[in-house]
């Protein structure tokens, strides 16, 4: 089986990386939260501090009256072999050593200003110290807030819930172990660790109870009641606690002079002296680090798991926002040309159905396209004012003799050249679909989320294609519209009767002009059989119209909407490709972390089957 050395020591170190990375909060239960560990639960002025500095063995924490304690503090002890020497290092400065113990308090005094301010605020974000001595056990405590029920001057009057709830917020976690210290001298049903000890562990299998001050309670009293658990009955033992006294942290005492002080106390006590061997700083360090090794221990198969999952959850985030990549030109012109096909891909599906989008295709040509043709003027180039003026102008000084062929063609070619406008309207209908689909397509595919410069250059690159598409269907639509004016279908007009009705003339009425010969409905005649050719006209148009824009834009975006741009990329040297892969700053720094994070979860699940099982 592993050590308690090796496996509580394992456990501080990643709690350590854990507390690097920030992995101690978020969805779920972090890996931080996962691991046990042994919070330090007390009111105000309860011996906190001494109880810990008792089991450090070193005089190290800030002292005064009020909150001295306004930041977490996660105290993790490695036993040295003996005759090492001391020293203690923050993680805020990990390459500097503290062999002076009043430097370690004033570095905390000073970091908890940096956080906090000279203020008498409180701050969540934990201060990480270790300490490596051969007077400590394999220990991790962490040294919350004292609990106070009234704010003093300069705090602000949430204090007393804002402590609360951050206490509550480390008691609360399955996997910490409460350290509840409680005044002697003081009733324990009234005691502030006791009480939320109980809230948040209502069977007390997580709570050890500590008794300190025992030396100072009133003569002719003492705690026996409680340290044999007839006053609070918790599943382990309580624990009592001889603090130094004022005197002497004025005098300096050593702590292990203080230890040794505390021994004798026990031993020769009338009340403790049956408890002796139960009682002190020293025996309570060494029940809770075989306390905090069994419950390791019981809780490996489950931080195991959630290793693993933790390392499944990185890598799909990884594999979803993308892996590194490679720096040789050879690759990235690979990256580059497979995020082109992502793209590609993801139009296609757009114009093909799989997405939505390319359907309004359809609506240009079923919808927008019909009623435009409805709304071209026909009726008014077509009236019987403006054919018989067409007509006569066409004729000139010569009348037509049988039927005004001139003047047909001049109504002809006036009226299809109305077509030329929603022919264009309808390319640059599908042109703004096309462009549209391109701006989706672009952020629809995940690939391209990571490479914004990536992006912006496939967007610039397919939009300039599909200018070029639209020009080409533009001249295509145009040249339909002028092949029905360059040739008219004859046997559409032999198959009319185009014989005109002449009235007779009044002899008294002077000659009139050539065209005036005609009646009326002579020439709504001729409007009607040039009406009757271009809806022949419109009907063609309307079905061939579509398929020239289908063909020149819808087609070619399908089939080339990216070929320039990779003959482009090909002829690009390695700096230009490079810097066309250069990703969000963001993505690039969330993808540093989850590695960071995922190497921590690797080397923790080695470390742990290197040692669990030994």
């Amino acid at each position: 089986m592993a050590t308690m050395k090796s496996l509580i020591g394992l456990i501080n170190k990643i709690q350590r990386a854990c507390t690097v990375l920030g992995d101690h909060g978020g969805e779920g239960m972090s890996l931080w939260e996962a691991l046990p560990t042994v919070a330090v639960v007390g009111g105000q002025s309860s011996g906190k501090s001494s109880v810990l500095e008792s089991v450090v063995g070193r005089d190290f924490l800030p002292r005064g009256s009020g909150i001295v304690t306004r930041r977490p503090l996660v105290l993790q002890l490695h036993k040295t072999e003996d005759g090492t020497t001391e020293y203690a290092e923050f993680l805020h400065a990990p390459r500097k050593k503290f062999t002076d113990f009043a430097a370690v308090r004033k570095e905390i005094e000073d970091e908890t200003d940096r956080m906090t301010g000279k203020s008498k605020a409180i701050s969540n974000i934990p201060i990480q110290l270790s300490i490596y001595s051969p007077n400590v056990v394999n220990l991790t405590l962490i040294d919350l807030p004292g609990l106070t029920k009234v704010a003093v001057e300069g705090q602000p009057e949430s204090i007393v819930a804002d402590i609360e709830n951050m206490v509550r917020s480390y008691v609360e976690k399955p996997n910490c172990i409460i350290l509840a210290i409680s005044p002697a001298n003081q009733d324990i049903a009234t005691s502030d660790a006791i009480k939320l000890a109980k809230e948040v562990d209502p069977t007390g299998e997580r709570t050890f109870g500590v008794a300190t001050k025992l030396d100072i309670m009133d003569k002719g009293t003492d705690c026996l009641d409680v340290l044999e658990g007839r006053a609070y009955r918790l599943q382990h033992p309580w624990v009592g606690i001889v603090n130094r006294s004022q005197a002497d942290i004025n005098k300096r005492v050593d702590m292990i002079a203080a230890r040794r002080k505390e021994r004798e106390y026990f031993e020769t006590s009338p009340e403790y002296g049956h408890l002796a061997s139960r009682m002190g700083s020293e025996y309570l360090a060494k029940l809770l680090s075989q306390h905090l090794e069994t419950v390791i221990r019981q809780k490996i198969p489950s931080i195991v798991a959630l290793i693993n999952k933790s390392i499944d959850e990185i890598n799909a985030e990884l594999d979803r926002i993308g892996r590194p990549i490679a720096v040789d030109s050879g690759a990235q012109l690979y990256t580059i040309l497979e995020l082109c096909r992502a793209f590609d891909r993801v139009f296609k599906e757009h114009l093909d159905g799989g997405r939505p989008g390319g359907d309004r295709i359809y609506g240009v040509f079923d919808h927008q396209l019909p009623a435009a043709l409805k709304k071209l003027p026909f009726d008014r180039h077509l009236s019987t004012k403006n054919v018989q003026k067409v007509v006569s102008e066409a004729d000139g000084y010569q009348p037509h003799l049988i039927a005004p062929e001139q003047g047909y063609r001049r109504l002809i070619d006036g009226s299809i050249s109305y077509f030329k406008g929603p022919a264009e309207a309808t390319v640059d209908a599908v042109h703004f679909v096309l462009k549209e689909l391109v701006r989706k397509s672009i952020s629809e595919t995940e690939e391209l989320k990571r490479f914004p410069t990536l992006a912006s250059d496939i967007a610039a690159a397919a939009n300039e294609a599909l200018e070029r598409f639209r020009d080409e269907s533009r001249k295509t639509v145009l040249r339909l519209v002028d092949m029905e004016s360059s040739y008219l279908t004859v046997e559409f007009f032999r198959k009319l009767h185009m014989e005109p009705e002449k009235e007779k003339p009044n002899p008294r009425n002077a000659p009139q002009p050539n065209a005036d010969i005609y009646s009326d409905s002579h020439f709504r005649k001729i409007g009607s059989n040039v009406s009757a050719y271009i809806n022949m006209v419109c009907h063609t148009l309307r079905i061939s119209l579509p398929k020239a824009v289908v063909y020149c834009q819808v087609r070619e975006a399908k089939r080339s909407l990216l070929n320039f741009f990779y003959a482009q990329v090909g002829r690009k040297e390695k700096e230009k490709l490079g810097a066309m892969l250069d990703e969000d700053p963001q993505l690039m720094e969330r993808r540093g972390t989850l590695a960071k994070r995922l190497d921590l979860y690797k080397q923790a699940r080695d470390d742990i089957d290197a040692v669990a099982w030994k």
